[in-house]
């Protein structure tokens, strides 16, 4: 199989291309770092590279700014906005133009699709409400789903909050532990709805074999946990001198709307979809992840 990652250097795309290409696979990965080739693994700063003859079986299509790289300034809201629609406009073009179709796109997309619902559990059917997440996760979603009229397969990443050892959102919260100190923001009842990275590899491989398989998938482990409940989990892994919770109102001073958005509210999200097609999680628990992550 010839697959096409775009964001194929970053913290999901690096793990996930490394998986393919032990598996005998072709990876193609758009990135604008310049690199040479490696073996099956070809590098492209600009999809119009590709030729129209190419054959490429399935696009997965991570790319985008991140959405804790600095405080939201319209300038930059407008920015991570435009990384993910502007990279999916240009992966619709290349569907078009290819004269062999690929058979899948799976797009990555986000929990915050959902909105804030308090403790209400959510499936991919889930309602939402506004906000600005929502409203960029709506859009990218949207978009991604053209590609169905062109007989491509599509499949939408509802990416909760990946964990992993060496980079990513771990390395920010397991920070304090590290440095003996246990905390929570806000008043730690939020939901974290988290996954293991090599769960969530092993869930999109899984998607580009299952053929049969359209619409959203939630990618979060089965068993959500509020901000105090992974706080009681890190003092089990790590050894802890004191608790002291970071109020919500610092978080709001310290990165304004981001705070409200991604990390004083959240969602209580369970991976339906995954589990009724037969996914078996490696990590459903949080404490079997940081036995993983941590070594422990």
């Amino acid at each position: 199989m010839h697959v096409l990652i775009t964001g194929g250097t970053g913290f999901i795309g690096s793990a996930l291309s490394a998986e393919l290409l032990a598996a005998d696979h072709e990876v193609t990965v758009l990135t604008r770092q310049l690199i040479e080739p490696r073996g099956a693994l070809r590098y492209v700063q600009n999809l119009e590279e590709i030729d129209d003859r190419a054959r490429i079986d399935a696009v997965i299509n991570l790319a985008g700014a991140s959405l804790a790289g600095r405080r939201w300034s319209p300038a930059y809201k407008r920015e991570i906005l435009d990384s993910r629609l502007e990279t999916t406009t240009a992966v619709l073009q290349l569907l078009r133009r290819l004269d062999s179709t690929p058979g899948t796109l799976l797009n990555a997309s986000a929990i915050g699709y959902y909105g804030h619902h308090g403790d209400e559990r959510l499936t991919e059917d889930g309602a939402v409400t506004p906000g600005f997440a929502q409203d960029l996760c709506r859009q990218w979603e949207s978009l991604a789903q053209q590609a169905s009229a062109m007989g491509v397969r599509v499949c939408l990443l509802r990416l909760g909050v990946v964990l992993d050892a060496g980079d990513g959102a771990f390395v920010q919260m397991a920070q304090p532990f590290r440095m003996g100190i246990a905390n929570w923001m806000g008043d730690g009842r939020q939901w974290l709805s988290w996954v293991h990275r090599k769960d969530v590899i092993a869930a999109i491989l899984f998607l580009l074999q299952q053929v049969g398989l359209t619409g959203p998938f939630n990618l979060t482990a089965p068993q959500p946990i509020t901000s105090r409940d992974f706080c009681a989990a890190m003092k089990r892994h790590t050894r802890t001198l004191i608790t002291a919770p970071v109020p919500g109102f610092a978080m709001r001073l310290l990165v304004g709307e981001m705070a409200n958005e991604l990390l004083l509210q959240g969602q209580r999200v369970i991976p339906a979809a995954l589990e009724q097609a037969g996914f078996e999680f490696s990590y459903p628990d949080i404490d079997s992840a940081l036995d993983d992550i941590l070594g422990t």
